[in-house]
């Protein structure tokens, strides 16, 4: 019999202003957002990463404030995925590993690269780039290690660091053929499932899943309902059950009631937190 798996539901980031006084209660202090969110969700996809590299301080800091079994995935430099483009991007990979991600410890998830909507399906570069991604702890530090200490000394310390996985949202329709998945299950690599009108599919390509839920996949849908939500839980519920960790983050445009989507899920699935 396989060993149920370990579901996550949370939002992506944790700054949001309309919160305050929604999700946040009112009078809240700003430095203590992200201890009350984590103490609600059981994971937080970090976002400032896309923008520019953060530092091993900030990763410490906000892994302090979570508690046990909480984790962050990590969503990798647009760098990377919209100025490269997957091509030519061995440097700014070496550098986004050893700028501080394994400060996190056992905070660290998953690493999500979200590809730009026009960039098209070209195999080459598409397979070069998942063969540069570390797969275990050993090719991580390998990785790391390479990149240039003159502005920040390589960040090399893995205590704690379970799983390196990565997650990768294709936005482009070219990439919605089967020599893709099956590329991405031969490097475990799960394909983000969107949950949208255009990409609906719920498909698995990795020994995890990752959601961003971002529809519900209906034309007419307003926002997720309680049964849409149930019918979530019974998917991610077969997930886990098969023995699949599922990280869940609700990142639609109705972000305002995302922590409140993530809870409904959470609990749906039987997850319970002292905060209940």
């Amino acid at each position: 019999m396989s060993t149920s798996g370990t579901v996550r539901t949370g939002t992506a980031g944790w700054v949001f202003e309309p919160w305050r006084g929604t999700f946040f209660p009112a009078g809240l202090v700003q430095k203590k957002e992200l201890a009350y969110a984590a103490s609600h969700l059981t994971g937080i996809e970090i976002n400032a990463t896309f923008r520019a590299n953060q530092k091993p301080a900030s990763f410490l800091k906000w892994a302090g404030e979570t508690p046990e079994g909480f984790q962050f995935s990590i969503k990798g430099p647009q760098l990377v995925t919209h100025i490269k483009r997957l091509k030519n991007c061995a440097e700014p990979l070496t550098n986004f590993f050893a700028s501080g991600p394994l400060a996190l410890g056992d905070r660290l998830g998953p690493f999500v690269w979200q590809l730009p909507p026009n960039l098209a399906y070209d195999a080459a570069s598409f397979s070069a780039f998942l063969e540069l991604l570390p797969r275990d702890i050993e090719s991580y530090l390998a990785l790391a290690g390479k990149a240039d200490g003159a502005k920040q000394e390589p960040y090399l310390d893995a205590t704690g660091v379970g799983k390196i996985r990565h997650a990768i949202e294709p936005r482009h329709p070219s990439f919605d053929k089967a020599e893709v998945n099956a590329l991405l299950t031969r490097h475990n690599v799960a394909r983000v499932i969107a949950d949208t009108v255009e990409n609906p599919a719920r498909e698995l390509t990795a020994d995890f899943a990752y959601c961003r839920l971002q529809g519900p996949a209906r034309p007419d849908a307003a926002g997720y309902g309680e049964a849409d939500i149930a019918d979530w839980a019974r998917t991610i519920g077969g997930w886990r059950d098969g023995g699949r960790d599922v990280y869940a983050y609700f990142v639609h445009e109705d972000k305002l009631h995302a922590p409140a989507n993530a809870t409904a899920l959470r609990k749906a699935l039987g997850i319970s937190l002292p905060t209940d």
